[in-house]
């Protein structure tokens, strides 16, 4: 696979792949993340990055996820003064959560009885189903029976998000008017109120259905929230399982802040070796093992003659432990990333390592994840000392899934480095 390759046939998901397990998670391609190349899928990435995902937006709601922080920080507090291991996978997963929650809905609990982790739940869940193979999906003569469950499943899970988002939407719509009707100025808008004008806006460039703004908000959630705190987890787990880096890193942010605050959002352009370790943390865990993309016009790639509309799977994974590509690839070292002739862009910008995908199909959360994930990863390493049983290091087996999660729990006892979180409370 070449980069001129990407630039001149990455296309959409092919059609053929848009039935069973994905068709339910895309509300039947009305999605972004899954909808075909074409006018739509334009404007809805315009969109993203001028509005829902753009800096004036993700700068608004940085207090929300200061305040997710802190909470995250005092619930591992707590268990580190009571000696109880804590499983930080679980807590961390928590935090994305309800920073993509309030983020998109503004609220933790909805009227039907649906809260965050609920929500967590269900997007736990239709993630696995997502990353299991469907006879259905793949082999022709299967494609009308359900021989493992999945899309009974999901169809379940997805009606059960559909009821939620549904009274979600009904509820802004209606603050919406009695803000309208009573004169009210500006105010916080969250992704759903942004999505709500663009679908009730008649002079926009594109009509947004109610179908497409439910399933934005479910991509959001599907792929805003395991994937942040997987990678923060995988970090923390390498971290443990090297101490001298742990160390360092330490160093590096206590040089910074002292003990006397806890580190911010804006310090992180002056933290390289964490984003080292962030960058390392990505080459041999990606949160995305396989991107799928359709061939939209016959080629050879490297001697191979594709068809059009062939299905090809680029594996990250495997490029990223390729020892042709990188010296002791299964070694975490994030020195590697700190030579001048290897600070490569985490955005895409070169084909040996692409975590958050490549073109115009590369991630459009990318902001949002490169503030989230450090800032909750230095924090972590800022305040505690994480403990764990046995001979002091962790299991490295991972989980097939979309997202490629650890098989095992990270527990830790969160050791506080400091007497009193000041800034914790």
């Amino acid at each position: 696979m070449t980069k001129e390759f990407l630039k001149t046939h990455e296309t959409s998901f092919s059609n053929r792949l848009i039935n069973g397990v994905v068709r339910y998670l895309s509300y039947g391609a009305n999605d972004f993340m899954f909808a075909p190349y074409g006018d739509y899928w334009k404007f809805m990435k315009k969109i993203c990055m001028s509005e829902l995902l753009g800096g004036r937006t993700l700068d608004q709601f940085r207090p929300l996820r200061q305040q997710e922080t802190l909470r995250l920080l005092n619930v591992l507090k707590k268990n580190g003064e009571t000696g109880e291991a804590v499983d930080v996978g679980a807590e961390l997963l928590r935090l994305t959560n309800r920073i993509m929650t309030r983020t998109t809905i503004t609220k933790t609990c909805c009227e039907n009885g649906f809260d965050v982790e609920d929500i967590r739940k269900l997007v736990k869940d239709c993630s696995e189903l997502g990353g299991q193979f469907n006879l259905s999906d793949f082999i022709w003569f299967f494609k009308n029976w359900d021989l493992q469950g999945f899309n009974k499943r999901l169809k379940e899970l997805m009606n059960m998000f559909d009821t939620m988002i549904e009274s979600v939407i009904r509820e802004h719509q209606e603050e919406m008017k009695k803000r309208k009707e009573n004169g009210e100025g500006a105010h916080v808008k969250d992704l759903l109120d942004i999505l709500l004008e663009i679908h009730e806006d008649e002079s926009s460039e594109i009509k947004l259905t109610r179908k497409n703004v439910k399933a934005f908000i479910f991509d959001m959630f599907l792929s805003g929230t395991d994937t942040s705190s997987t990678t923060i987890e995988w970090a923390l787990a390498e971290l443990i399982n090297n101490p001298h880096i742990m160390q360092k890193a330490r160093q590096e942010i206590d040089s910074l802040t002292g003990k006397s605050r806890l580190i911010q959002e804006s310090d992180l352009p002056n933290l390289p070796y964490l984003r080292a370790i962030l960058k390392e943390t990505l080459r041999l865990h990606p949160t995305i093992p396989t991107m799928v993309r359709e061939s939209s016009e016959r080629c050879n790639v490297s001697g191979f003659d594709i068809p059009a509309k062939t299905i090809l799977y680029v594996n990250f994974w495997s490029m990223n432990r390729n020892p042709k590509l990188w010296e002791n690839p299964l070694e975490f070292k994030p020195e590697r990333f700190m030579s001048e002739g290897n600070k490569f862009d985490l955005r895409g910008q070169n084909f040996q390592f692409i975590p958050f995908g490549f073109g115009r199909r590369a991630c459009p959360g990318t902001s949002f994840a490169l503030q989230v994930v450090p800032t909750n990863l230095a924090a972590i390493i800022q305040c505690f000392e994480l403990k764990v049983g046995g001979n002091g290091t962790v299991s490295m087996e991972e989980k097939a899934s979309t997202t490629l999660p650890r098989a095992h729990p990270l527990m830790c006892v969160p050791i506080p480095r400091f007497n009193f979180f000041s800034f914790a409370k």
